[in-house]
């Protein structure tokens, strides 16, 4: 397993380092440590002030590094390091691809000042466009490491599909836990609920007919997910539930004390590596780490 551990010196970038210790990696797996360097020069009118600001910030590189590389001091994989000037999403993405690593671990830094469930924009726009998954790590940590409890949500996809393989790659210890869920999105989440009661006559007729294929078709989801993770998982449950997938999923997680949500980015057609209104939101809400699968991993 390749990593490559994007960091900017701040409390949430150790924090996803820390987030790597609950992994059972060995000697063969690799951590890159990265660090980008990045000045607007158009912010600056003053050129001393810009030249300044690049030393003072190559002077502080070395020790943003250090910091991460003194958290990863139990782990046992391989670890190297890398500080490059650039773009911050543009050098992870890029560092990624030519490292060949399999996955790209970032903390949810936030936004300054706002006490809110909001990612910063260089985790959001890089967990959007990587072709690799994305594993965007969030306080609090898991308080039993060994332990881990994971939500996997699928819909049966394939782009869900490729993010349960994934999955069960990576080096989990042998008591981690995990849930599948399958979410059925409601026939009238798009309509208002003022007009619900206008439908009710209407629907009736095909609405149990409808529920029972769609019963059917999540029971055959969860099902195929449970036997395929049982050769990988020791515990393993599942379930079907109704309404808004993001919603459900994040109020799941929140209810259970998981640890970590894994789902797959459907993405936009045409758009290499953008992320659907699912993950986007999860990703945005989410009170735990999530991982982000992705389809294409070249």
């Amino acid at each position: 397993m390749k990593i490559l551990l994007a960091t900017d010196g701040s409390e949430h970038s150790e924090g996803a380092a820390r987030f790597l210790r609950c992994l059972n990696l060995s000697p063969g797996d690799e951590i890159t440590v990265f660090h980008a360097l990045y000045w607007i020069p158009f912010l600056y009118d003053n050129e001393s002030y810009l030249d300044t600001l690049k030393e003072i910030k190559k002077e502080i590189a070395p020790r943003i590094i250090d910091s991460v590389l003194k958290v990863l001091k139990p782990v046992n994989a391989k670890i190297s390091t890398a500080i490059v000037e650039g773009p911050p999403e543009e050098c992870i993405i890029d560092a990624a691809m030519g490292a060949g690593a399999d996955m790209i671990v970032m903390g949810a830094r936030g936004i300054r000042g706002v006490k809110s469930l909001f990612i910063g924009s260089i985790t959001r726009s890089v967990a959007m466009r990587s072709p690799k998954p994305v594993l965007v790590t969030r306080f609090p940590l898991p308080k039993t490491p060994d332990k881990l409890k994971l939500l996997f949500a699928t819909d049966g996809s394939d782009h869900s599909m490729a993010t349960g393989e994934f999955l069960c790659k990576l080096p989990f210890h042998d008591t981690t836990k995990i849930t599948v869920i399958n979410v059925m999105p409601s026939d009238s989440l798009d309509i208002p609920e003022t007009f619900v009661p206008l439908i009710v006559e209407k629907m009736i007729e095909i609405d149990d007919k409808i529920r029972a294929t769609r019963l059917a078709e999540s029971k055959d989801i969860i099902e195929q997910s449970r036997e395929y993770f049982s050769t990988r998982f020791r515990h393993v449950d599942a379930l079907s539930t109704i309404g808004d997938p993001s919603t459900e999923i994040v109020n799941m997680a929140a209810a259970s004390g998981t640890d970590l949500i894994a789902l797959g980015c459907r993405g936009l057609k045409g758009i290499r590596g953008m992320m659907g209104s699912v993950s986007r939101n999860v990703l945005g809400h989410s009170p735990c780490s999530v991982l982000i699968g992705k389809t294409c991993q070249a």
